[in-house]
């Protein structure tokens, strides 16, 4: 058995198994390889450093481990906003109620004890499971602009600070684009509101589309102006990325007979990148990306304007 990680099938939920043992990684992997992908991981920094690349469904956590204690990879799980609503259960041969009062103190949601009874071990994974699937709903709503069905200003604050975190851990370039739909004021005058909306759900649909990846988000920023944040994208992957999307707005066809750029609706783009540092902030990347935005915008209107921050 691998030290780092192990993956069964695809499009499964997936369990993360986080044990020194490979007897009870390999118990786990049987329980529960029939209905989940599972992996494995040896020690708490490979457990880590696997939720914050793949976000697993559900970590099954050993509390005594060397080097790295369950207790200290769930407070860390816990303090990091891209991985803190992932449920975590602490897999224990201990009895010790204090010890388990305080697995929930640093946010456990369960305790299994070793040695494992199937059964028991899988109606817990599956009633800790579904109750994520409705947080996750739930939150899916709350998270999900109204009109246009792409991720709202709120999830667009919460993504923003937890790629700015985990750019910054791993010393990676985090790109944000800004856009805005050209004369959109104009148009809701020359085409009604309804029209006005349809055209929005329009743009907002073919550029989510095209922003495509699992850690990229695209965000309704408020009014006609939309984001889409890039991890891990070094500039002139940014600036392609918003060339295309202009293109893709004008291939739109959308009829604009009110605006200044052409006949039909366009959008301006403003971009920035940067490898985030502890002497900036994510209201840094945010206001240059905006200020390349009225570069472009200043300069004609369907148009993108990016810089590399340093």
């Amino acid at each position: 058995m691998e030290n780092r990680f192990v993956a069964a099938a695809q499009e499964k939920p997936l369990l993360l198994v986080v044990d020194d043992q490979a007897s009870n990684i390999q118990t786990l992997y049987e329980i529960f390889k029939d209905d989940y992908e599972v992996c494995m991981a040896t020690n708490g920094a490979d457990g880590i450093a696997f939720c914050q690349s793949r976000k697993p469904d559900l970590i099954l956590l050993d509390v005594v481990m060397p080097e790295m204690s369950g207790y200290a990879v769930c407070q860390q799980l816990k303090n990091d906003p891209f991985t803190q609503e992932i449920p975590l259960i602490f897999v224990t041969a201990q009895h010790d109620p204090e010890e388990e009062a305080r697995g929930f103190d640093v946010g456990a949601v369960d305790f299994i004890r070793k040695p494992f009874h199937a059964n028991v071990v899988k109606a817990r994974v599956r009633t800790h499971l579904t109750l994520k699937h409705q947080s996750d709903f739930l939150r899916s709503l709350s998270l999900t602009d109204g009109l246009t069905g792409v991720a709202n200003r709120r999830q667009f604050d919460i993504a923003i600070q937890a790629e700015w975190q985990r750019c910054l851990r791993v010393e990676r370039p985090l790109a944000l684009i800004m856009i805005d739909v050209d004369f959109f004021k104009r148009y809701n005058d020359h085409y009604g509101h309804q029209s006005g909306d349809v055209c929005l759900q329009s743009v907002a649909t073919a550029l989510k589309k095209s922003c495509n990846r699992t850690s990229d988000l695209f965000a309704r920023y408020g009014g006609e102006e939309f984001a889409c944040i890039l991890s891990g994208t070094p500039l002139e992957s940014a600036r392609q990325k918003a060339q295309d999307l202009e293109q893709i707005v004008r291939a739109l066809r959308i009829p604009h007979e009110a605006s200044d750029v052409t006949d039909v609706v366009t959008i301006s783009l403003g971009v920035a990148v940067i490898i985030p540092t502890k002497e900036k902030n994510v209201g840094d990347l945010i206001a240059c990306a905006d200020s390349q935005l009225y570069l472009a915008k200043r300069a004609g209107r369907g148009k993108m304007h990016a810089i590399q921050m340093y």
